[in-house]
């Protein structure tokens, strides 16, 4: 058994299995080596200037890279000696068996620490200068510091990747949005949309700012699962997805006051009308509470106001605005103005029916009292004299100004009992005179 060994010496079997194993994990380093050399990421990470977690964890991974390929040199050497002792002879002897298990799993490599840099010295472990160990350890610790510097380096050239090209995208479409503001007269000061936009563009670039310097504050690690690699994750996309309804919120609002400049004239020619139907509404009532204070006697008439002079006031400030071409105060009077004028035409109308309703309770009585005439001209009973002196009287009071409703009412309603009363069907039969069915 060789000096450094403390287990038990490997077999022939044994040794061609663990060199055939460090043999395919040195070729994975190597390719591991020279694609992370190549990396963009890494490239990023060293020109950068960096900041926060990024800064730290960067300066914790980077002496990784010098230690790797100095102890992938080495891995290399004692690699080529294991081959060597292995292929003396077919079946190696118990001295070889001993000194290849002391290569692969004992202390057969002398690791030497002093040509290293302070930092890569730290990651090394032991401060002593030098370092007895075996080749399957040296692998593990070098898949290690490879993990710890991959996982940095992956992480960061994906933010980098996803997030500074699109917020670029973004300003672009956020600069296209402020131009046409700008054409409609969305400016900073004067209009909500403008504040927001130029908030909006300020807050673009310090987050590109952010992303550039310290790009795994924007990174989301993945939950750990069993074959996943350290890099695992994917960019923390939120604040820019923020930015992006954000700007969408603002484009709708720009976009609502360039669709003003286009049909406002046909809006407010929709208002004029609408409150010229109002006016000539109330007008209307007004002459109805008139005629009904004339002709209806004790009715409770409601007054009429008069147009509104404040929806007038606004109609004339939208139709400065339109000429002076300020479509961004435009364009929520005209939202203004149109829910108001509807309201105003809808409250003339009720104005109109409040005042003539006592006028339509009169045509409902002077109906009523005609149809029940007719019916009793059908049935050839109108000339009986019960119903004669009751007709006239309901007549005199319905068609006589002012009209007292109440007595009216009154009298109708025992027009109406009396004609019931003469074509109640007699102790024999169950025809009205006239033959009709009652």
């Amino acid at each position: 058994m060789g000096a450094g060994v403390t287990g038990p010496v490997m077999s022939r079997e044994e040794v061609d299995r663990a060199l055939a194993r460090l043999g395919a994990e040195y070729e994975a380093v190597q390719t591991s080596l020279f694609a992370l050399q190549d990396h963009p990421g890494r490239r990023l990470l060293e020109g950068a200037q960096l900041t926060g977690g990024t800064a730290e964890r960067w300066a914790a991974a980077a002496p990784a890279l010098p230690l790797l390929w100095a102890r992938f040199t080495v891995y290399g050497d004692a690699l080529r000696t294991a081959r060597e002792v292995r292929g003396r002879r077919r079946w190696p002897s118990q001295a070889d068996l001993a000194t290849l298990t002391d290569l692969v799993r004992g202390s057969g490599i002398t690791l030497s620490n002093a040509e290293l840099p302070d930092e890569a010295r730290q990651l090394a472990g032991p401060v002593a200068l030098s370092e007895r160990i075996g080749l399957e350890l040296l692998v593990e610790r070098m898949n290690g510091w490879y993990e710890q510097v991959i996982g940095v380096v992956t992480a960061a050239d994906a933010v980098w990747s996803a997030l500074p090209a699109r917020i670029d995208a973004l300003t672009a479409e956020a600069c296209r949005v402020r131009s046409l503001a700008l054409s409609v007269g969305v400016l900073p000061g004067d209009h909500p949309a403008g504040d927001d936009l130029e908030q909006l563009l300020a807050d673009l670039a310090a987050l590109r700012a952010e992303v550039v310097a310290d790009p795994l504050a924007f990174w989301q690690p993945a939950r750990p699962r069993p074959g996943a690699g350290t890099g695992a994750g994917r960019p923390d996309l939120r604040r820019y997805e923020r930015a992006e309804h954000d700007l969408e919120d603002i484009r709708r609002e720009v976009e609502a006051v360039l669709n003003v400049r286009g049909d406002a004239e046909h809006r407010m020619l929709r208002v004029r009308d609408i409150l010229s139907r109002a006016d000539r509404t109330l007008t209307g009532a007004r002459a109805a509470r008139g005629e009904v204070l004339a002709k209806i006697a004790g009715s409770e008439v409601p007054a009429v106001s008069g147009p509104s002079a404040a929806l007038h006031d606004m109609l004339s400030a939208a139709a400065a605005y339109h000429q002076q071409g300020r479509w961004h105060l435009l364009s929520p009077l005209l939202d203004a103005l149109e829910e108001r004028a509807d309201e105003e035409l809808d409250r003339a109308r009720d104005s109109l029916s409040a005042v003539t309703a006592p006028l339509a309770v009169r045509a409902e009585l002077r109906g009523r009292l005609d149809a029940y005439k007719a019916k009793a001209a059908r049935l050839a009973v109108v000339e009986d004299p019960l119903l004669v002196e009751r007709y006239d009287q309901a007549r005199r009071l319905l068609w006589s100004a002012p009209c007292d409703l109440r007595a009216a009412e009154g009298a109708v309603a025992r027009y109406v009992g009396a004609v019931a009363e003469v074509v109640a069907p007699g102790p024999t039969g169950g025809e009205d005179r006239g033959g009709e069915t009652r």
